[in-house]
């Protein structure tokens, strides 16, 4: 049975508005650092920001408990997302696909413009890439959904594993005592190429710090990186995601259609197995001292084999929150952030970058990592206040509005006259 929204939402799946909400503030326990330190920074706390004692402990409680799960939970309700307006789509008479793919252009296009004028570290450029390959499996059986999903979500286990025993290997070779000259020179220049990556801190602080040009030159830089060099090694986790919330989806995992020893398992393995799991990771990544070599492999462990359980895990309770008080505040404003997470988070880019960038407030780089979250829970706050009021008044978000006007090529209603006025803004 659909869980609707009591109170102001006819037509729409709130448990999925709930955990998107949940999501949409999660993601930012792990983008604040992107926003507010040079980019290693977001996988190594050694190379900025501290990575002792209360530093420590911010690194470690976002990596266990938000690192990957958000954008897991994100992703895949961005696939069950388009089987719901596939669906409507349908329903209403219109062509799916005609739909779906001038959704897709429209995200592309916001999503350079985010990336090149607002944040380097956009997403929504790879979800419409992604986004438009994973639509042909609209109508597969659930079985295949699901295997399909698996393989490509498993994939860069294999390869992780593959570059981790290599990486492994070679430093055995180069720091043996038979080691020979030519050895010892790939190895010192493999170094030097692991090095670079803390080699740029000094430029982006420069950058960062300095005015809307430097700003846009270095953003520039990084958002070119990031979709030639990132975005490919992402597609087929990013694809697999998209298909296992598809699958999710029709299986009633997001509608409460789920057995309760299924979410009782998934509860099980997520917090039973999976938690203690991310401790122990942690505690190795930690003794390791973030070498990079260890981080090739425990990357994908903890993407591949821990993350899905987990962030579904979180998704239950998100779930059993909105069903058990569903007029309650927490549930009531985590949904509205929900229905608003689109305009939640490009606000949070450009709330974020005027707090840390040169053109702004000029903070970037000069908070230890656990001095962000205060600043986050500053923002979670404004997300949870100013949705809801938002929401009472007009249709949907004012980018969710300008999404569905651009993809229809007509202007949407925007103020909201009638509950009725909310159907035609799809999860």
């Amino acid at each position: 049975m659909s869980i609707a929204d009591p109170v102001r939402a006819p037509g729409r799946i709130t448990a999925i508005d709930g955990v998107r909400g949940f999501a949409v503030l999660g993601i930012l326990l792990l983008n604040i650092v992107a926003f507010a330190m040079p980019s290693y920074a977001y996988v190594d706390p050694t190379v900025y920001g501290g990575s002792t004692g209360t530093n420590w402990w911010a690194w470690a409680l976002a990596f266990i408990l938000a690192d990957g799960k958000m954008r897991g939970l994100f992703t895949m309700l961005f696939g069950a997302s388009t089987l719901l307006i596939a669906d409507r789509a349908l329903r209403s008479g219109r062509s799916p696909a005609r739909i779906h793919y001038a959704r897709m252009a429209t995200l592309f296009a916001i999503g350079m413009v985010h990336a090149y004028l607002i944040w380097p570290g956009d997403i929504l450029v790879l979800y419409a890439l992604c986004g438009a390959l994973v639509f042909v499996a609209r109508d597969w059986p659930l079985p295949r959904m699901f295997a399909i999903a698996t393989l490509l979500i498993a994939a860069p286990l294999v390869s992780g594993i593959i570059d981790h025993a290599a990486a492994e290997h070679f430093r055995a070779l180069a720091l043996s005592p038979r080691a020979s000259p030519a050895i010892l020179a790939e190895w010192a220049h493999y170094q030097a190429e692991m090095d670079s990556l803390r080699a740029t801190v000094p430029a982006e602080l420069a950058a960062f710090r300095g005015d809307w040009q430097q700003v846009t030159a270095m953003r520039a830089t990084l958002a070119w990186q990031a979709q030639r060099q990132i975005f490919p090694d992402l597609a087929a986790e990013t694809t697999g995601l998209m298909l296992l919330g598809m699958a999710l989806f029709r299986s009633g995992f997001f509608t409460g259609d789920w057995p309760a020893r299924w979410t009782r398992a998934v509860l099980l393995i997520g917090y039973g197995l999976c938690l203690p799991a991310y401790v122990a990771l942690a505690l190795w990544i930690s003794a390791s001292n973030f070498d990079p070599i260890v981080l090739m492999l425990a990357e994908p462990l903890h993407l591949v084999l821990l993350r899905p359980a987990m962030a579904l895990a979180h998704a239950i309770l998100i779930m059993a929150l909105i069903t058990r008080i569903p007029t309650a505040w927490l549930p009531i404003r985590l949904t509205a952030a929900g229905r608003m997470a689109f305009t939640n988070y490009l606000a949070t880019s450009i709330i974020c970058t005027l707090l840390f960038y040169g053109y702004g407030l000029g903070w970037f780089g000069y908070l230890q990592r656990w001095q962000l979250y205060p600043v986050v829970a500053a923002i979670w706050a404004l997300m949870l206040l100013w949705s809801k009021p938002w929401l009472d008044r007009f249709a949907a978000g004012p980018l969710e509005w300008a999404w569905r006007s651009l993809t229809f090529g007509k202007r949407q209603p925007f103020r909201r006259r009638s509950p009725s006025d909310e159907r035609s803004f799809a999860n």
